[in-house]
Order: C-alpha cells, then sequence, then structure tokens
C-alpha cells in the first residue's frame, strides 16, 4: 500500500517551474477576466480554455527549454545575440505592463480581504507587497520556491467552488466543444482578454529565468550546451512539468468562468470588472461560503502572482543591464536585482493611493503585454530554432509547429485588439 502516498509524492516533487507559471497565469488580474467572460456570455466562452491550452503549454514549454539550454534567460539571450534596440524596446515595455499588472493585483488582493475581514484595502495592498519584497530578499532560495510551489494549491479554491455551486452540465459541455461566435466588439473584446491574459510576456521570462536560475542554484545540473548527456532527462522533465502546470492553470480558469456564469450571468448580473466585485456578488446568490473561499482564493493566488511579476521584471531588467541577478543569490550579491524587484512591488502598492482607474490600468496593462508578446514570441521562436543559440537542442518540429501556431493567433487577437481600440 505504499504507492497511495508515494506515487503523489513522487509526481508533486517532478512539478516545479511549470507548475508555478501555470498557476501564476491565475493572477487577480486573470481571475477578473474569467469572470467577466462567464458573468457576460455564461458558459459560450468555455472552448477558449480548451483552445489556450495547447498554445499556452507549447510556448510555454519553448521558453523553459531555452533557460535550461542556454543557461541564461530571455532577456540574456537578448542581449547576447539580438540588436540593443529590440532588447530596450521589449525590457521597458514589459517593466512598465508589469508594474501596472501589480498594481491591480495588489489591489484586488486588497479588497478581497477587505470584504472578508475588513480595514483599508489600500494598506492591505502595501502589506501584501512588502511581505512579498521580504520574502523573495531574505528568504532562501529553495525554500522560497517550495513556498511559491505550495501557493499552487490556493488554486483549488476554485475547484472548491464549483462543488459548491450548481451546476447545468450539459451547457458546460456544449460551450466547451460547441463555439459560439458572436461578431461584435463586446465578445471580441472579451476573447482577447482571455487570450491576452492566457499568453502573457511576463510568464515567458519567469519560466525562461528561473530554468536558468535552477541550473546556477543545482551544482549537479549544466546548460545543456555544456552537458548534452542531461538533455533527454531534462527535456521530459520540462515537458512534464509544463504541460501539467498548463493544464491546471486552465482548468482553474475554466472553473472561474462555470462559477460566475452558473451564478451571475444566470441572475443577471453581467457587468463585473474586478475579481473583487466577482466575489461579492457571489454572497447573496451562492451563500457566504462560495463567497468567502472566492475572495481568499484571490489572496492566495494574489501571494504567488505578485512575487513572479515583480521577479520577472528585476530578472528582465538584470539581464539585459549585465548584473548580477537571482533569486539563489543573497541580496548584498545582487543589490541592483533586489533593487528593482523591490521598487517594482513598492510602486504597484503605492499606484493604489492614486487616482488612476484600476480598470483603464487594466485595459492598457493588456495593450501592452499584447504589444510585447508578439514580437517576443517571434524572437522565441527564433532562439529555439536557432543552432548558434541552442546548438544541438533546438526544438523538435511538433513543438515548432505548436509554437508557430500560438504565436499566429496571438498575432490576430493583438490585430484585432488594436482595431478595436481604434475604431
Amino acid at each position: 500500500m505504499r504507492w497511495l502516498y508515494r506515487y503523489p509524492l513522487h509526481f508533486w516533487r517532478r512539478l516545479g517551474p511549470g507548475l508555478i507559471t501555470g498557476a501564476a497565469d491565475d493572477d487577480p488580474s486573470g481571475i477578473a477576466t474569467y469572470s467577466q467572460a462567464g458573468a457576460q456570455f455564461g458558459f459560450n466562452l468555455g472552448w477558449t480554455m480548451l483552445l489556450g491550452y495547447p498554445l499556452l503549454a507549447s510556448i510555454q514549454e519553448i521558453s523553459a527549454r531555452i533557460g535550461r539550454t542556454t543557461s541564461y534567460g530571455l532577456a540574456g539571450n537578448l542581449r547576447l545575440f539580438y540588436p540593443i534596440a529590440l532588447l530596450r524596446f521589449t525590457v521597458l515595455l514589459l517593466l512598465i505592463a508589469n508594474v501596472i499588472n501589480l498594481a491591480a493585483d495588489l489591489g484586488a488582493m486588497g479588497s478581497a480581504l477587505r470584504l472578508v475581514i475588513g480595514g483599508d484595502e489600500r494598506l492591505w495592498a502595501v502589506l501584501f507587497g512588502g511581505v512579498c519584497v521580504v520574502l523573495q530578499v531574505f528568504a532562501d532560495y529553495h525554500r522560497y520556491i517550495a513556498v511559491l510551489k505550495w501557493l499552487t494549491l490556493s488554486l483549488f479554491a476554485y475547484v472548491g467552488v464549483v462543488l459548491i455551486v450548481d451546476m447545468p452540465w450539459p451547457e458546460v459541455v456544449k460551450g466547451l466543444f460547441l463555439p459560439h461566435i458572436e461578431f461584435n466588439a463586446a465578445y471580441l473584446a472579451v476573447i482577447v482578454a482571455v487570450f491576452g491574459t492566457t499568453l502573457s510576456p511576463y510568464l515567458f521570462f519567469w519560466q525562461s529565468t528561473l530554468e536558468a536560475e535552477d541550473v546556477i542554484a543545482n551544482p549537479a545540473a549544466q546548460p545543456l550546451l555544456v552537458a548534452p548527456e542531461q538533455a533527454e532527462s531534462e527535456v521530459k522533465r520540462i515537458r512534464f512539468d509544463t504541460w501539467i502546470g498548463m493544464g491546471f492553470s486552465g482548468l482553474v480558469g475554466l472553473f472561474i468562468m462555470m462559477t460566475t456564469a452558473a451564478t451571475l450571468h444566470s441572475h443577471g448580473l453581467t457587468d463585473i470588472q474586478t475579481s473583487a466585485q466577482a466575489a461579492e456578488a457571489l454572497r447573496p446568490l451562492a451563500g457566504p461560503l462560495a463567497f468567502t473561499v472566492f475572495a481568499l482564493g484571490i489572496v492566495g493566488t494574489g501571494l504567488l502572482a505578485v512575487p513572479i511579476l515583480a521577479a520577472s521584471s528585476a530578472y528582465a531588467v538584470g539581464e539585459a543591464l549585465n548584473w548580477h541577478v537571482g533569486l539563489g543569490r543573497r541580496p548584498r550579491e545582487a543589490k541592483a536585482f533586489y533593487a528593482t524587484l523591490a521598487c517594482a512591488t513598492l510602486i504597484g502598492a503605492l499606484m493604489n493611493f492614486t487616482g488612476i482607474d484600476p480598470i483603464k490600468a487594466l485595459f492598457w496593462s493588456a495593450v501592452l503585454n499584447g504589444v510585447i508578446s508578439v514580437p517576443m514570441m517571434f524572437v522565441m521562436m527564433h532562439m529555439a530554432t536557432s543552432t548558434k543559440i541552442m546548438g544541438d537542442h533546438t526544438i523538435p518540429r511538433f513543438l515548432k509547429s505548436m509554437g508557430w501556431i500560438a504565436t499566429g493567433v496571438m498575432t490576430v487577437i493583438v490585430l484585432a485588439m488594436l482595431a478595436s481600440t481604434l475604431l
């Protein structure tokens, strides 16, 4: 009977950067997008999560392979092999988008906690930001990554909500496998938001740098360019980790859509703009338990996503400027890296004290992410297929095909988003 606990433990140990990255995709801003999709269009957008899964998993596996093969993240490879103008453009827009996203996520966490226990949501936002910075700067790297990994379990809150709410399963299945298309601006905008949330540039940067960081932190690991004998086992680990992690991410996003579709949409509440609004609207419809679980899930996912947003910013800036970078380094060894991380988080927290409209901030963050994602995905595909960068470890044909399909889909989505913005 030992297999009853040995196999789950073995399964858990095989998961790492891919699981953490996938869970971070369901940040409070993502929860707001999925809630809006379910509230506004019911179960009709479930197919987007099904379609998005292989595209997201493929592009994240590619980013992970780049980091593990070269021991550099995306910004580091941009600095070494591409024009400096492209590097500066990409990193600057990523930094701006991430700070806006940090502000929105910290604000959503503060609002959610206020709904549960009261208090000033802006002060809660600052407190959450401070806790995240302290853990990133002073916690041991391996212990901190373990904390992030365990925080992914907070997403099971949304599995619990689905079990609490009465769910019309035939409608759920229909929405998954029979796409309902409407040719109007509102429907297009939500589809753009869902795919834009799913294929976010900060996730590309984070997973590639985390794989590179693991090479540095693990004495037995070496870049695949140097130790090709490690390639077979590492590629298998990356694929398993990434596809499981992204599958978990997509499933949770689908559960959030299902919850708001079965409660808010069915009662005519379609104007949901934030994750906190979705939680509050659930209280009279699904009961206090569903409300509390949904609200605390926002806090849990925020505690996972905020550090990743801040760290991906610091990694990108640090690699671009050739600093010493890495959460595995002590603060005195990477002062500029940790200062960038702390400043990004602090600015994001303090933005909640300004008069900036969080809804508009999220919109422009999505626009910036879209502007970055398309050229970045083209560059990633070039990196992953270049023997100059990857040596003998260029990506196989299937992954190349999926990566180009993902890039093409995202290009169409971003063009549609820009067209709907200008018209």
